[in-house]
């Protein structure tokens, strides 16, 4: 029997120990054989490495600059292809739409949702459930006048809110989250809160929080290293624990509607989905059921509380900093609309100043830089790559809004950016506020109404009075992750 030496043995256990890691080197590397170009990664940190996870959709754009509109980036160890620009964006979310439309990784959330619900789900169950909503949602009203005569109600309740302040200064977040939370509740719950209502602020608070933790530096290590953050203590663990209150409430609400449910009159969306599973119980196959329920109203009272109260608030701080912009919404808002009357979507086409600086607001505020991560559907072959099914989308919606060959101005806050040479309103087709395709934001419309009414509602009754001068105004995001989260600030309303 021969035995080899010890010096020689620990030799050939390093080589086989550097063979089986250049096999599986090889391996990994093939296995994104085919997508474009990108930073060269390393196993388990991908290209993590290579930018500032604090500021990763900086980073993200920055490293577009050398490697061009579409490149390959490794999230740990997750292959991704990042789009960049108007124009790689409209190709594959709009004009290949159906094959961009799948729901990529989002770890803060897909931890509680599991790939359930209407913004996190994918395939034929998220087909359904979108039409669903859809259809609910315009049989309440939605971009009718009832929804709009709702908005206008609860602009009356902020307006009375800002009275209160008496011209002292106040920090906006509380208002503006408990007016835009109220118009997704009239839909979803049936009702509205009043602003003191004890729950309704522990569930603002909830999103809130988790809006902020999944923009922060802990959100993004969640989203890049999700099965390492799964098991290392941090605020972003929170972000759990806070969907599953959310649910507790959601199941309260199911609990009273079906004990007084009236299938041939429903009050809100959950009435209609009660029937809707009522209806499909014998269907084995059905998509309907009371978790896809909970988890549905979830995403929408979630995408429907923050995204306009977080625009508004912005959208206060970038006139204040552009006070000239504010003069000449108070100018068109009293010739149009005057002192006396409630501001309503009739007036919006004689106003095209005020519809292009609420488009140049959701443009420069960016409040979803990135969107949600998208996925192919099925093996395609785009701009010259080879993108296996399931394969992970990035698209910087935020490159489009920015883009210098869409906007004469793109860093700087400009609300000819949507008005003609003669003044009127003007579309552009880079702006994707509401991301773009498939996946476009079914709650659009709403948004568009709330921020009309909301905005035009205030600017009618108030003068904005900053604390400080227009100039030392920061008009950056305090932190950008899922969302751009604006800075938190004081100011007073002077009553006009």
């Amino acid at each position: 029997m021969v035995f080899l030496g010890e010096p020689l043995g620990a030799l050939l256990a390093a080589a086989l120990a550097g063979l089986l890691l250049l096999l599986a080197l090889l391996s990994w590397r093939r296995s994104f054989a085919g997508l474009p170009p990108g930073p060269a990664p390393l196993p388990f940190v991908g290209n993590m490495l290579q930018v500032d996870v604090k500021e990763l959709i900086a980073s993200l754009r920055e490293l577009s600059k050398t490697y061009g509109p579409m490149y390959t980036f490794h999230l740990g160890s997750r292959p991704c292809v990042v789009l960049s620009g108007y124009q790689v964006l409209k190709e594959a979310l709009i004009d290949r739409a159906e094959e961009f439309s799948g729901r990529g990784d989002f770890p803060a959330v897909q931890m509680w949702s599991k790939g359930n619900g209407i913004v996190y789900g994918t395939g034929e169950r998220w087909r359904q459930l979108r039409r669903f909503a859809i259809t609910t949602f315009k049989n309440f009203g939605m971009g009718k006048r009832s929804i709009e005569e709702r908005i206008k109600e609860e602009a009356q309740f902020l307006v009375a809110e800002f009275h209160k302040t008496q011209g002292k200064p106040f920090d906006p977040t509380f208002f503006l989250s408990c007016a835009g939370s109220n118009i997704i509740c009239i839909l979803v719950f049936g009702d509205r809160f009043e602003y003191t209502d004890k729950k309704f602020l522990m569930l603002l608070d909830l999103i809130n929080n988790n809006w902020k933790l999944m923009s922060s530096t802990w959100g993004q290590l969640l989203f890049t290293f999700p099965k390492i953050m799964r098991h290392i203590p941090g605020p972003h663990r929170q972000i759990y624990k806070n969907y599953l209150k959310l649910a507790a409430f959601v199941g309260e609400r199911l609990k009273l509607n079906r004990q007084t449910l009236d299938p041939n009159s429903p009050r809100d969306f959950i009435d209609c989905f009660l029937t809707k599973i009522q209806q499909e119980k014998n269907n084995p196959s059905s998509h309907f059921n009371e978790d896809t329920m909970s988890k549905t109203t979830v995403n929408l009272f979630f995408a429907g509380t923050e995204t306009v109260s977080s625009t508004l608030k912005y959208g206060l701080r970038i006139l204040m900093r552009h006070p000239e912009v504010e003069e000449k919404l108070h100018e068109e808002i009293d010739r149009v609309i005057g002192p006396n009357r409630s501001p309503c979507m009739e007036d919006r086409s004689r106003m095209p100043y005020t519809d292009a600086v609420i488009h140049e607001i959701q443009r420069f505020a960016d409040i979803v830089p990135m969107g949600v991560p998208h996925t192919v559907t099925r093996d395609i072959e785009f701009r010259g790559y080879k993108l296996p099914k399931d394969l992970n989308i990035i698209p910087l919606l935020c490159t489009s809004q920015f883009d210098p060959t869409q906007f004469k101005n793109p860093n700087t806050f400009d609300p000819t950016h949507f008005l003609d040479d003669c003044g009127r309103f003007k579309k552009n087709d880079a702006f994707m506020a509401f991301s773009a395709g498939k996946r476009l934001c079914l709650g659009e419309g709403l948004a568009i109404m709330e921020l009309f009414i909301f905005l035009t509602t205030i600017l009618q009754n108030f003068k904005l009075k900053p604390l400080t001068a227009p100039e030392d105004i920061d008009v950056t995001p305090e932190s950008t992750g899922l969302g751009s989260i604006p800075r938190p600030y004081r100011f007073r309303l002077i009553p006009r």
